[in-house]
This record gives C-alpha cells, structure tokens and sequence, in this order.
C-alpha cells in the first residue's frame, strides 16, 4: 500500500454491520464465517452471505478480509478446503491467520490468497514479521503492545503491510499468549470462546480493584502520528457490538483521515461533538490511546469498576437512519432495440461502463403487440441488484412479442456483465473470472492423506496407530528438519527439566535427567557460578529458555547473551516467532526446541515450526486423545522422517504474558534484576502468582496450583513421545528433589497435594 493513503478498516459481526461500515466510509471490512472465527459468539456469516457480502463491497470498491484466526485441531483441519474454496472462487481480499498449520496449508492451496498474520501470532519486532515474510504474509497486524517506532521498525525493515488497531476494546494480556479464560473454565480465547476473566474484580495487596481491565483505545486525536508511522490499515475492534457502532465510529475515523489528507497535520484538530459521539457509542467509562507512546501505566487500566457508558439510543437511530437502511445503489442508464426478426439488444451505462447484452430474436406479435410500457416494466425490475434506473431510452418496432421470461433473462444477463464489469473497474476479478482463470479442480484440491488418515483414525482403537508412506507433493517444499540427536521414533522417553533459580539447578543436578533448560535471564546474572559448577558436567544437555517476549528494548540483552554463549549450551527452548528467527542468525547453529505457546494444534502446525525447529512442545490446551491424534497425524508417515514431539507434564502454566504491570498499576515502578512476586486474589479466594520481570518489562500472571499429569505417567512413558519436560519455576531445592524422585520411580507417592491435570482429560472446546 506504500504511496497510497491508509486504509480504514471496520468490523462486522453480521450483514447489516457491513452495510453500515461500507456506507460510513470504510475502505475495507473485516468478518468472521460459521467456522474458525476468534469471534465464536458473534452473529456471523454463513459461506453464501459471505460470498454476497465480496460482491457488495467489490461493487462498492471496498475490500473485504476473512477472519479465520483460531487455532485448529487436527480431527477439524479437513473442513478447511471445503470452507475456504468458494470464498476463494469468489474473490476473497485476504485472510488473517493465527493457526501456524491454517497458514501453511492456506499458502498451498489457495496460492493466490493474500495472508494476513493475525495479531494472535504475537509479532513484536522484524524478526518476526520477516519469517512470517518468508513464507508468504503480505500483511502483519503486530501486538497490540508495539510502539510506534517499533512499527516504524518493522515497516523498514520488512516493508511489509501493517494493520494496526486505532479503537476498540483491549485484551490486557498480549494477544494468543492468554490461557486465563481457557484454564479456568475451557473457553479458550485462542478457540475465540473468551470469558473474559480479566474484566473481573481482583484484591491485591488487600484491596479489590479491577487491575487487569484495560480502557477502551480510542486513537482519534492521534491520525496524524499514527499515518507518519508507516502504518497501512487502521483497524476499529467490534465485531460482538452493534452495526450501529460499527458505522458509527467508521464515520467519525473517516471523517478525520479525510481532514488529514487534505488539509494536513498543522490544521488537523478533533471537534469537542465528535469525541462525544465516540464516547456514546458503546464505550467503557473512560479510554487511552493505547500503547503507541507508552511501555505500560496505571492510566491505562480501568481499576474502578469496568462497566460501560452504554450507549446514545438517539445517536444510533439517527445513525441507523443514515447508514443502516439499505445497499448503496448506482445510478445507470438504459437503452435498446426490439424489432422484430432481429435479436433483441439491451445497453447499460453508469460510472463510465457500457454494457451490452443481446437477447434472442424479438418475434413479431400473433395477437396484441408489446408496448414500449410492456418491455420497460419488465427492463426496471432491477430490485435485486445495486443498480437502479434513471434514464432510459429505448426503441419498440411495431408489432412485436417477447415472452417476459426472455425480457427478464436479458436484463439479469445485462445486469450481470455490467456489474462484473464494474467489479473489474474497481481493480477486483470477478467471481466468474475467478473460476475461469483459477486452477482446475484436480490442480487446486490438495491430494492430503490427512483427511484419509484422520477418517482412519476415527475408526481405529485409540491403541492403535496410522502409519503411511509419505511422499510431498510439493516438489518446493522444505523437508521437515529432525533433531540432529534423535532421527528416529524414540524407544525410550525423555525427561528434561527446566529451571529459573540457582537452587533448582543445584538440585537437578543430582538426579537423572536428559536435558536442563536454564532461563537466559538466570544464565547472564549467574553466568560465573553456572559456568563452573556445569564446565565438566557430559551427562546431560544443556539448552537455554529465551523470554517469553522480546521486544526492541531487549536488543542489547540479546546481543550480551549471544556472547555469552560457549560450547556447553547446545539449543535454545523458543517461545515466539521473534527468537526462532534470532537463534537461526547465531554462529555456530545451534538447536531449536519450540514451546507449549508456539502453539502445534495439528500436524500442519508442526511441519510449519519443524522447517526452523528440531522438536515442538505440545500446546496446554490439547487433550490426550488430541495429543493421540497430533501424534498419528499426516506427519507420522514413516520412522526415518519422525518428529520430535514432546509433552510438558509438570509446571505452573502461564496464563498471561502482559506489557502492563501489576506493581506499576497499584504500587509504583521499581525496576529490580529478581522478578518480584505478586498475587491476585480472585472473588473465590483464589491466590494467582503474578512474576514481575522488570529485565524485558512484563508479567507472568501463573495459575493457582502446579499442573501435573503424574497420574498418567504411566501411559505417557508408552506413548511413543520423544521428551517430557518439567519446569519448576517457585519450587524450592526440596521441592525440586521430591518431585523429580517421583518422575523417575524413586518414590511412590507424588509430593504435591494440589494440582490440576489442565485440559488433558476435558480439553477445550
């Protein structure tokens, strides 16, 4: 979009919505069908308004983006082609993905559609954004959290399209990092089924506040910075909220580009009536500008209670009155003949477009002849369509007879071709050119063994396993990279462990185990005592656990670890697209394990990460017999290409990874090189662990209890997984000791008295 003016993009969660953001001015609107939307409880689109909706929009010169920005397991995955073809044939602008596997099967078979990372995919920096580049993104929409110079970064070095949020509401963690609602109580916000616990009153330090409820965004006053900045698309959040809202705020947003273009930055100023208009569409108490010139602060949070202004009922009438009522209709002109024994011709003009249609031979009247009042009531029945008639002229000989069936197919036809033709003007293929130029069925229908295997799978016992000899088809494709030390399907498990404390390490140490994971923050401020007490240690592996976000402020920190780094370290465990690509720059190589949040829902998602990484951690939210599945899916073909699948069994999940600060927002902001340990309590008495890392300036907001799959060890020792990992993260050396003895059979009883077993029994809808 580089020279052109930004886009303005607007949400709708149903048909009408989307009438009323393309007649408010919007450029562009994104929706959600009836499968893999973030947004599961919104209205909607089925596949044929969908289809509707590429027409009206193309009609009016607007694009319009899917939404497919869930994460997908692998028994779904084989709905995706028979969703997405007809939008595809219709002329979809784009899709935003979150689901790794979703953009890597996208990008195969439907070539030719545009890929949007969804800001689920947590990009932070140009790292990134340049993997994503690689394999086919056209466009980012980057963390919510980003600064402006940090999108400026991105756009610089990537000169990728960036679609960035300008008003709406605020998710507090960073987006697709958030387990909270799907830990909790099984709606997963990455299955788009959010419950929103963050909205909900917490005590800390004893007093109840709501300091995880973020205001409202609301950028209005800030166009003029936020275009400087090189952002492409200015996305308005709201799918769950009123068409009124949705065209409400898209007038207002287009109101003030419009200013700015034209009259420029020095005379840009927001009118007191129209920030009021804004305030009464549907907007908490208060709003913020969002994080474009701020890290974190207090002023962004809510803290009162977290309701809502409510909305104006005499605003969204008139707004409903203005831009609710109906399509946007375009004025055309008519002209034909009809004589008789020659063939009927039927001309349309409008917009500078003529069309001309030819009917059949016009018959010569055996009774009563046609009038020109006869063909013309036939000729203006242009109801269905978006045209509409204001002058027309056209010739009837004498004597003449058309049967109104013919009349009525010569004026669709004419409709038709001079709509396409109207499509094509505004720079879109139509659908029906879409289908002519597309490539054929057999060409373009993937010959996946997926959907065979996974029917195979349904029908066998959960004992049993698919195996098939695989063979690409993509001739292009990167082979999947095997970890160099396990080539092979295991015959044994893996037990690898990761620590954060100096104690823990100490501990681990004594007890059998393959690999430890050392938090790079704990390895650069004990660099001298960790370097020593393992310099001689060749009985297990030593990887080292990256943050679990970095940013642009963490530049020097990587570039301290990097020289840091000796012959002892032999991977890292990454957690975001940001590191994958950083490890791959690092001389010598070095392996690369993926975490549970770089999330491998299918296998799909696994051939993506295994092009970069050596093994992937099965994500929290898949149940067992979803992990049997993953494990016997289309990757699974044959021993030799195996990949290195692992489980994490034992730890304190994550439920938020947040820019903001619990002890910034109800205390004050003393950086310090220990995390500080906080807690929320929630209405049920529930203490919630929240880690303050001042060193990369985020939050780890931890659930109440350890996660442990003991009870199944058993079953897991045979499952044919390459690696469990535990991760100790408030465990003291004791603690660690007792709990390893367990794992490997030197005690019988497990040491924690509460824990939970996560999702891998109940899973996630």
């Amino acid at each position: 979009m580089s020279g052109k003016n930004v886009e303005l993009l607007a949400p709708a969660g149903n048909y009408q919505a989307l009438i009323g953001a393309v007649n408010a001015g919007a450029d562009a609107v994104y929706l959600g069908g009836d499968k893999f939307s973030a947004r599961a409880y919104a209205d909607n689109f089925t596949t044929q308004e969908i289809i509707k909706a590429l027409h009206y929009t193309h009609l009016c010169g607007k694009k319009l983006y899917l939404t497919l920005n869930t994460l997908v397991k692998e028994s779904e995955f084989s709905q995706i082609y028979d969703y997405l073809r007809p939008l595809y044939e219709a002329g979809l602008d784009g899709i935003i993905i979150q689901d790794l596997g979703v953009w890597r099967y996208v990008r195969k078979n439907f070539p030719d559609l545009p890929l949007h990372a969804s800001t689920q995919m947590t990009i932070t920096g140009f790292r990134g954004a340049s993997l994503l580049k690689e394999s086919g993104a056209s466009r980012i929409v980057p963390a919510r959290e980003l600064s402006l110079n940090e999108i400026k970064d991105i756009k610089e070095k990537t000169g990728l399209e960036i679609e960035c949020f300008i008003h709406g509401a605020m998710c507090y963690c960073y987006s697709g990092q958030c387990l909270f609602s799907s830990i909790l109580g099984g709606r997963s916000g990455n299955r788009g089924r959010c419950a929103q616990p963050c909205r909900l009153p917490y005590k800390v330090s004893g007093a109840e506040l709501y300091p995880l409820s973020l205001k409202d965004m609301c950028t209005i006053e800030y166009i003029p910075q936020l275009i400087g900045a090189g952002i492409d698309s200015f996305k308005i959040e709201g799918r769950m909220k009123k068409p009124e809202y949705a065209a409400g705020v898209t007038a207002i947003y287009r109101k003030y580009i419009d200013k700015f273009y034209d009259k420029g930055e020095t005379s840009y100023h927001v009118d007191k009536a129209d920030m009021d208009r804004l305030y009464k569409l549907y907007i908490r108490s208060e709003v913020q500008t969002g994080y474009y010139d701020k890290h974190n602060a207090k002023e962004m949070i809510t803290l009162g209670k977290g309701s809502y202004l409510g909305s104006d009922e005499a605003l969204l009438m008139e707004i409903s009155e203005n831009y609710l009522r109906e399509e946007k209709k375009f004025p055309i002109s008519i002209s034909g003949t009809f004589e008789a024994d020659k063939p009927a011709v039927l001309n349309i003009e409008g917009m500078g477009i003529a069309q001309t249609a030819y009917g059949e031979t016009v018959q010569k009247a055996m009774k009563r002849p046609m009038t020109k009042e006869d063909v013309l009531k036939q000729l203006s029945k242009t109801g269905n369509s978006n045209l509409y008639i204001v002058k027309e002229d056209i010739t009837v000989g004498d004597s003449i007879f058309i049967p109104n069936a013919k009349l009525n197919e010569l004026r669709r036809s004419a409709i038709a071709e001079f709509e396409d033709k109207l499509i094509e003007a505004n720079g879109f293929v139509c659908s029906r050119n879409m289908l002519l130029n597309s490539q054929s069925e057999a060409q373009l229908r993937p010959q996946s063994k997926m959907q065979l295997n996974l029917q195979n799978f349904q029908n066998l016992d959960s004992s049993q396993t698919i195996n098939t000899n695989h063979s690409s088809e993509n001739p292009n494709e990167k082979p999947i990279k095997c970890s160099k030390n396990h080539s092979q399907r295991p015959d044994f498990l893996s037990i690898q462990v990761n620590v954060r404390k100096l104690e823990q390490i100490w501990a681990v140490c004594e007890y059998p185990c393959d690999r430890i994971y050392i938090e790079s923050d704990l390895y650069i401020e004990e660099f001298d005592q960790i370097s020593q007490y393992l310099e001689n240690r060749t009985d297990f592996a030593i990887f080292l656990s990256l943050p679990f976000v970095i940013r642009a402020r963490d530049e020097a920190y990587l570039e301290q670890l990097s020289r840091l780094l000796d012959d002892k370290i032999q991977g890292f465990l990454v957690r975001n697209l940001e590191e994958i690509e950083w490890v791959m720059s690092l001389e010598p190589k070095y392996e690369i394990v993926t975490d549970a949040g770089l999330y491998c829902y299918n296998s799909e998602a696994v051939r993506f990460l295994q092009e970069y990484a050596d093994e992937c951690y099965i994500p929290w939210e898949l149940n067992g017999r979803e992990i049997k599945q993953l494990d016997s899916g289309e990757f699974a073909e044959s021993e030799d290409n195996y990949p290195s699948l692992s489980l994490p069994i034992y730890g304190t999940i994550p439920m938020m990874i947040t820019a903001n600060c619990i002890k910034k927002t109800t205390a004050s902001c003393i950086a310090t090189n220990t995390p500080d340990l906080m807690y929320l309590t929630d209405r049920y008495n529930t203490k919630f662990p929240v880690l303050c890392n001042c060193k990369h300036c985020y939050n780890i907001i931890y659930n109440s209890v350890p996660y442990s799959l003991h009870q199944e060890w058993k079953n897991i020792r045979k499952s044919g997984l390459f690696a469990v990992r535990l991760d100790f993260v408030f465990e003291n050396k004791k603690q660690v000791e007792e709990i390893l003895k367990y794992y490997i059979g030197k005690r019988d009883t497990f040491p924690v008295d509460k824990y939970t077993s996560g999702h891998y029994k109940r899973g996630v809808e």
